[in-house]
């Protein structure tokens, strides 16, 4: 870590404690090219991440830096669409005389072969709190990106990281919501099948059921405070809908099947899957659990339901066609069409965060099971995982980037992620047993 000092000059200022956000000034999006995460073909960009600039003989500068460093670095990674160069990576790796472009000799950073870099700041102010000065560069042109300064606790820094994070991805790509997401998944690495939650990249994992039973299907509500699941504590597969601050929540047990709740996108309205009239039909119920109306009317099995965007369309498998299929209905109009016609299996429906693309589960002869992108505009249909066994459970992050599931290609379930386009495959958790289902949070919205 080098020691130097540092001007305050960024732009953009936010308390962490007050969440006061000033404005900063524009830089023109011109600078760098913007990746098209729709694209089948990404080149990743190179970016460099050099030891952090800091002002003191603090300890506890030296430990952030330290650990920042390596976190930043990993954040960044984890996007997928990033060649990441750092510090903590490279013995003997370019260090930085500041953090401003005047104190940047950009000709070292393009005999690196990086087109972005990184220069950040640490200091800590008489009040004991961190301040982090980030800047991102574009090496070809010499010019700065964009500014972002933060001010917090100390032990908030990761959440500092993670801002910019967000902020680097958003100036590539144009989209955000990644790096303040969490995902919801079943493990039973204590021997029952539990729901966790855990951060984006699968660290900070919580339990969040403790039923010593079955729990399955964990759905986030819009504003990212309630989930909804399937227990069989009680003995019956009964459908929980539980608050994840405080505990509070409601149990509804109908007779039958109660199972594979999906939530209505900005609203405290769910669909699942009840039984209590004789067949597996899709309902509507409150965020409280109360019956508003069935959604759909079929004589066999309606299951899985998920939910476009905007609520105007809701996927949801069907075995009314002889085999489990998948079929999209009209929410104003309540006309159904059926999207799948290939192989005798497809389930497990997945909206892309913008609503174009839809993610499922297949099975085809002699493939085994894997996972699927539709385009919906063309239904277009393109397979996203091959020869590795048995892939299922897809689920979307909230920009769209990325794409969570299941596997057991490396012999028990767990979860994999890989970007919307099935490249750079890679395992996010290790845990004792096996961990199915993800789900990943949306972008928070308040409900209406």
């Amino acid at each position: 870590m080098k020691k130097k000092n540092w001007s305050c000059a960024a732009a953009f200022t936010l308390i962490l404690g007050l969440l006061i956000i000033f404005p900063c000034p524009s830089f023109s999006m011109d600078e760098i090219p913007i990746i098209d995460i729709q694209a089948p073909f990404l080149r990743k960009i190179p970016i460099a991440i050099p030891a952090f600039v800091f002002s003191g003989e603090q300890e506890t500068l030296r430990d952030v830096g330290e650990k920042g460093g390596e976190y930043f670095a990993g954040a960044v990674d984890f996007s997928g669409y990033f060649m990441v160069q750092s510090a903590h990576d490279k013995p003997g790796f370019p260090t930085l005389d500041g953090i401003v472009a005047s104190k940047i000799d950009f000709s070292i950073w393009k005999k690196q072969g990086v087109e972005l870099l990184t220069s950040i700041g640490l200091v800590l102010a008489g009040d004991g709190q961190l301040e982090m000065e980030c800047r991102l560069f574009d090496v070809i042109q010499e010019s700065l990106v964009v500014g972002k300064r933060y001010r917090g606790p100390v032990s908030d820094f990761r959440r500092m990281f993670r801002l910019f994070a967000s902020e680097v991805l958003f100036q590539v790509t144009g989209r955000q919501g990644l790096y303040e997401s969490r995902l919801a998944f079943v493990s039973d690495t204590t021997g029952h099948k539990e729901i966790y939650i855990c951060d984006y990249d699968c660290t900070g994992v919580r339990q969040i059921t403790r039923d010593q039973s079955i729990a399955l299907s964990p759905a986030w509500s819009s504003d990212g405070n309630w989930l909804a699941y399937t227990s069989y504590r009680e003995g019956n597969p009964d459908l929980f809908i539980k608050h994840l601050d405080g505990g509070r929540g409601v149990h509804v047990s109908k007779p039958g099947l109660n199972i594979t709740p999906a939530w209505v996108p900005g609203a405290f309205q769910l669909a699942a899957t009840l039984s209590f009239e004789g067949h597996q039909n899709i309902y509507l119920l409150t965020g409280h659990g109360k019956v508003i109306k069935k959604l759909t009317h079929s004589w066999d099995i309606d299951v899985s339901p998920a939910f476009s965007p905007d609520g105007k369309q809701m996927a949801f498998v069907s075995r009314r066609s002889g085999s489990p299929q998948i079929y999209l209905k009209n929410m104003e109009s309540g006309r159904v069409q059926r999207l799948t016609f290939e192989g005798n299996y497809n389930t497990s429906p997945a909206f892309s965060p913008d609503g174009r693309n839809l993610a499922f589960v297949g099975m085809r002869r002699g493939e085994g099971i894997n996972i699927y992108r539709m385009d919906l505009d063309g239904q277009r249909v393109v397979q996203l995982t091959q020869n590795s066994r048995d892939n299922e459970d897809p689920t979307w992050s909230p920009d769209g980037s990325l794409i969570a599931f299941t596997s057991s290609r490396e012999g028990v379930f767990n979860l994999y992620v890989m970007t919307a386009y099935g490249t750079d495959q890679r395992r996010l958790l290790s845990m004792p047993g096996a961990q199915t289902t993800p789900r990943w949070s949306l972008k928070p919205v308040r409900f209406e």
